[in-house]
């Protein structure tokens, strides 16, 4: 009888083991790291108070286009410093670790104003909105750069890049499929932003915003500690 349970006891489920795999997975890992610290700085919903205001004279269509603008304007910036990235290090004789530590102060600034729900000046600065509401087009500045393309998403953009061995590394994929999928999403958010609005409320969007910033929060002391770690001033356990 103990050995006919002896097998039983041993079994474990297929699907739980396969999903601890993909779990664990480094390029899954990498994928999401990648995908939370970009989407979390460009921020679309913390966005949608200012698009409105800028584009609160055009149409619909007139919208769609300044959002797809912005978008398309985020992507080119992001994925320009992605490809770019290991030769700015090399012309500018910037270590990884120096990276890491100042990207992670930027992220923690900006962290702390999603906290209180409000936009960092890096991304938007006092008079910004008003002056894009004046122009005929806004959808490149101010809402591409640095609305959405600020300096805190491109330096999460510069320190997930530094380590990237090649460019045709998966790492490399990775981070522009993460760029790619924030911009996609970015357009929906602000084309729909009304909608987005009228269905979350002003309470929903600083909700959410805090949330973001809590885990930007989190992710920039991670990078501070990686670039401390990186230098031998904090031993690996």
């Amino acid at each position: 009888m103990v050995h006919c349970l002896q097998p039983m006891m041993d079994w474990t489920n297929p699907a739980a083991t396969a999903l601890e795999q993909i779990r664990t997975a480094p390029i899954v890992r990498f994928s999401v790291l990648a995908l939370s610290s970009i989407f979390f700085l460009v921020d679309p919903f913390a966005a949608i108070p200012s698009f409105l205001a800028i584009t609160n004279h055009c149409d619909a269509a007139r919208r769609r286009r300044m959002a797809r603008k912005a978008a398309l304007t985020c992507f080119v910036v992001l994925a320009s410093f992605a490809l770019a990235g290991q030769v700015i290090f090399r012309l500018f004789g910037i270590t990884l670790p120096a990276f890491e530590i100042a990207g992670g102060l930027i992220l923690l600034l900006i962290g702390l104003d999603m906290l209180e729900a409000r936009r960092s000046p890096t991304q938007e600065a006092t008079g910004d909105t008003e002056e894009a509401a004046a122009k005929e087009d806004a959808g490149i500045v101010p809402l591409g750069v640095p609305m959405l393309a600020g300096p805190g998403a491109i330096s999460s953009v510069m320190v997930l890049v530094g380590p990237v061995p090649a460019l045709w590394h998966w790492q490399m994929g990775a981070i522009l499929g993460a760029i790619a999928f924030t911009c996609l999403v970015s357009y929906w958010v602000l084309a729909g932003a009304g909608r987005v609005r009228a269905f979350m409320g002003e309470t929903g969007i600083r909700i959410l915003v805090r949330i973001m910033g809590l885990l930007l929060v989190a992710l920039a002391m991670q990078f501070f500690v990686n670039g401390l770690t990186d230098l031998g001033i904090i031993v690996k356990p």
